[in-house]
This record gives structure tokens, C-alpha cells and sequence, in this order.
């Protein structure tokens, strides 16, 4: 029985650390999505669109509604959110990051927003891409 105990040992370790672990990737669009949450709390909704492509074909879609373009995404923000008491606190919580392709990964969370005059959450699919070396959110679509 006792020479049983080193191969059980070693069925342990070698059984243990299945986890799922990050890549490189992931890690890098959740510390983009970090910085989101972080400019978007701090009324600073131009840095909070650096982590959009900046084209104008990013696509937001929300309230049965297509907008196109970066510029246009930045100013529906302004319109819908004109002070810092709008904007209130953000924080995401990723429910998952999906590898599309080598390039693309789409991100499915939630988001809560904290504001004096009640708190909103919802729902969100974002999709990256890879676009000169940097993650960009290149279509998101939030309820």
C-alpha cells in the first residue's frame, strides 16, 4: 500500500491545476475594459471611446437602434450623459471572452452604472478586434 502513495501523489498534482486560464488577449481587452470603466466614472467620455475603433465603421446598436461612426457614438454620449452626476459609477462584470478568430473575440457582461437618481444595469456583447496591434471595440451592442 505504501507504493501506491507516490503515483497517487502524482495523479494529484498532475490532475489539480485544470483550470482555464487567460491568455495574452483576454487579459488585454479586460484591462481595456478597466480603463472604460474608469474614464466613464471620471466624466471622461472621450477616453472612454479609446477603447472604440475610431472609424466610421463602429457599429453601436441599443434601444432598436443601429448608430455608425465613432463621432457619432461620442456625441450620443454627450447628449444622453451631459454631466459627471449622468455618468454616475461604472463597473462590468465579464461573463464571458469568446475567441472568434485570431483577431476577434466577442465579450458578453453586464454593467451597472451607481447614480444619485437610481441605478441602471444591463446588458452588453461587445466585439474586438485586433486592429494595428491594439484591441478595439469594433461593434457593441448594449440593453
Amino acid at each position: 500500500m505504501q507504493s501506491l502513495l507516490p503515483f497517487f501523489i502524482l495523479f494529484c498534482l498532475t490532475t489539480v491545476n485544470t483550470g482555464y486560464t487567460q491568455n495574452e488577449d483576454e487579459k488585454a481587452i479586460q484591462a481595456l475594459m478597466a480603463e472604460q470603466e474608469k474614464a466613464w466614472s471620471n466624466y471622461d467620455l472621450k477616453g472612454f471611446m479609446e477603447g472604440y475603433w475610431q472609424s466610421d465603421s463602429l457599429t453601436y446598436y441599443s434601444g432598436g437602434r443601429v448608430t455608425k461612426g465613432w463621432q457619432t457614438t461620442l456625441d450620443n454620449y454627450k447628449k444622453g450623459y451631459p454631466t459627471q452626476k449622468d455618468t454616475g459609477t461604472l463597473n462590468f462584470k465579464i461573463d464571458a471572452i469568446t475567441q472568434i478568430t485570431e483577431d476577434a473575440y466577442y465579450v458578453m457582461g453586464q454593467y451597472f452604472l451607481t447614480l444619485e437618481a437610481g441605478d441602471r444595469n444591463g446588458t452588453f456583447m461587445i466585439i474586438f478586434k485586433r486592429i494595428e496591434g491594439k484591441w478595439k471595440i469594433v461593434a457593441d451592442s448594449s440593453c
